[in-house]
């Protein structure tokens, strides 16, 4: 299944660009350049990605406004095509999660459209539903009741049931999958209910064991799930125990969620994490996932790091999905004893220069530097 990326462009010279980049990445191109088609074309087709010229500001709001409302593109991938004079900023104040400037550089916008292209395949995975028939029990808040259903499709993000009663408010759910011993467990809400005694349910809070044994599961049994991109390599510059800064000229759009790889001498670590702050065509601060492995992963690996003479730090990046709110992952403490994390999350505001000149100044404090 081929990916789709609905462009809302009227400029030639960006228009060749784009179809010259998203041909070679194998993405379809769907070429509107009439404001009230491409809404109509939002309301009524899916696409992994829309693409805006913003050059019209009102015409372009309005497309993005409507790739937000339209349930079937509200987690499509956006992309802010705007002018070489104007502020980054005024893209993702758009709530664009890239920005791309006019005129567009072949080889630049190449390199963002392959970590666009890893977020649009990884979001269809996320969307994807199995047909699925199992019984799953249903648990009220506090264990006040519980109720059994029958699942009618499964995916990484929820599943939609048949039962004649079900919570009507946070939910603890439990179901096994055919082929595998593990019993999976998280909390559930509805997101969806119609009058024939089906709903929808969106998973919250699953944790990194329970959503491997489910990504695992759905990647065996799913025909249309296609392979994912290769990790992206990233010079480590900053790491401390709450996160990192990533260099690279593709990064990740803030509240990507992220699987990070990094090396050092003979050990290999993997551990989650979040885009916190990103820069264009330069780089991203990840804030880790705070729990006691991963904790002692990291630790294992800057004990490598620094004391294996001339060790140098490999890394490679790849996404895990786009979250709309720090409500659906579990974020660190706000006291932000880490002054990594600090920068990160008071700091986000300034602009690219005055931010890297901050962690520049931050290199001084050991914690929070890789040689």
């Amino acid at each position: 299944m081929s990916l789709r990326a609905l462009v809302f462009c009227s400029d030639e010279k960006t228009l060749r660009v784009l179809r010259r980049v998203l041909s070679e990445l194998e993405i379809q191109v769907e070429h509107c350049p009439q404001t009230d088609l491409a809404i109509n074309k939002l309301t009524r087709q899916r696409f992994e990605a829309i693409v805006v010229d913003c050059t019209t500001v009102h015409a372009a709001s309005q497309v993005l406004r409507s790739a937000r409302s339209a349930p079937c593109n509200k987690r499509a991938v956006t992309v802010a095509i705007i002018d070489a004079e104007q502020a980054t900023n005024s893209g993702f104040d758009k709530g664009a999660h890239f920005v791309l400037h006019k005129p567009l550089d072949l080889e630049r916008t190449k390199s963002s459209f392959h970590a666009i292209r890893a977020l649009m395949k990884r979001e269809r995975r996320r969307n994807l539903r199995l047909p699925l028939q199992i019984p799953v029990i249903l648990i009220a808040e506090n264990n006040s009741a519980q109720f059994g259903a029958i699942t009618t499709d499964l995916g990484e993000g929820g599943m939609a049931i048949q039962a004649p009663r079900y919570p009507k408010g946070p939910m603890r759910i439990c179901f096994d999958l055919p082929g595998i011993e593990t019993t999976i467990e998280c909390i559930g809400e509805i997101a969806w209910e119609n009058g024939e005694q089906q709903a929808g349910i969106r998973f919250m809070n699953v944790s990194p064991e329970m959503h491997g044994h489910l990504k695992s599961w759905l990647d065996q049994n799913s025909p249309e799930i296609e392979k994912s991109d290769p990790p992206t390599p990233c010079k480590l510059t900053d790491l401390s125990p709450g996160g990192c800064y990533l260099e690279t000229s593709a990064p990740f759009p803030v509240r990507t969620r992220v699987v990070l790889t990094l090396k050092a001498a003979d050990v290999s670590v993997q551990l989650d994490g979040m885009v916190r702050v990103m820069h264009p065509d330069m780089g991203m601060g990840v804030e880790f996932t705070q729990n006691a492995t991963q904790q002692a992963l990291l630790e294992k690996f800057i004990y490598a790091l620094t004391t294996t003479k001339g060790a140098v730090p490999e890394l490679f990046v790849e996404p895990e999905g786009l979250e709309n709110t720090d409500s659906e992952w579990d974020v660190a403490t706000q006291e932000f004893a880490d002054p990594l994390l600090e920068l990160f999350h008071k700091k986000v505001g300034l602009d690219t220069e005055s931010f890297l000149a901050e962690l520049r100044r931050q290199r001084g404090q050991p914690q929070a530097t890789v040689s």
